[in-house]
Order: structure tokens, then C-alpha cells, then sequence
């Protein structure tokens, strides 16, 4: 099931809602942002890059270190009170201006 921005940022919050400690505050969140990237760099790093991982380390998925990424990124954007859709929209429309002829456009776009 696809869901919006909008609704995952609900869901998040109905989840963190349910227990008295609540959202952790912006600086421990943006603690644990840098933890899943690290996280999320590792494993980039074991399959793509030149360090495979050691036999003793278990096996994590790409997608699931992304996962931890997001959601805590939707946590400290419900803390804040940050719309991400509207951040996603104001941030496209600034990259499609800004950047837009600064790549090589493939021939079907231009």
C-alpha cells in the first residue's frame, strides 16, 4: 500500500504517541540521524564499495538502514512541526530552477 508523506508522518506520530516519553528532542534526533547514515554508509559501503563485511556481521538490507533513516528523519520533522511534503516541494521547485541546466539532459527530455 502506497502511502503519502502526509500520512506517514500521521502514522509516526500515532506510533510515538502512545508512549509517555514522546519524541526525543532535535539534538538526540539529530544524533540518531547520524547514526542510521553511518549505518546506512556501511551497508552502501559492503556492497558497493571495496570493504566487505566481516564473516561475524550479520546480513541488513539496504533498504531497511533507508527505512531507519526516514523514520527518524519523520520524527524530528513531527517534533518540529515540518510539513514534509511542502519541504519536498519547496526544495524540487528550488532544484529545478537552480540546477536545472546543470547536467548533461538525456536526448528524450530536452
Amino acid at each position: 500500500m502506497t502511502k503519502t508523506m502526509q500520512e506517514m508522518q500521521q502514522q509516526v506520530d500515532q506510533f510515538i504517541g502512545q508512549f509517555e516519553e514522546g519524541y526525543f528532542s532535535p539534538l538526540a534526533m539529530m544524533a540518531r540521524i547520524t547514526e542510521e547514515t553511518g549505518e546506512l554508509a556501511r551497508e552502501i559501503n559492503h556492497y558497493y564499495g571495496e570493504k566487505p563485511k566481516k564473516a561475524s556481521e550479520g546480513e541488513k538490507k539496504i533498504e531497511e538502514e533507508m527505512g531507519d533513516t526516514l523514520f527518524v528523519l519523520i520524527c524530528m520533522a513531527n517534533s518540529l512541526g515540518v510539513d514534509l511534503e511542502a519541504a519536498h516541494d519547496m526544495v524540487m521547485a528550488k532544484f529545478t530552477e537552480r540546477d536545472k541546466d546543470r547536467w548533461t539532459k538525456k536526448e528524450e527530455t530536452k
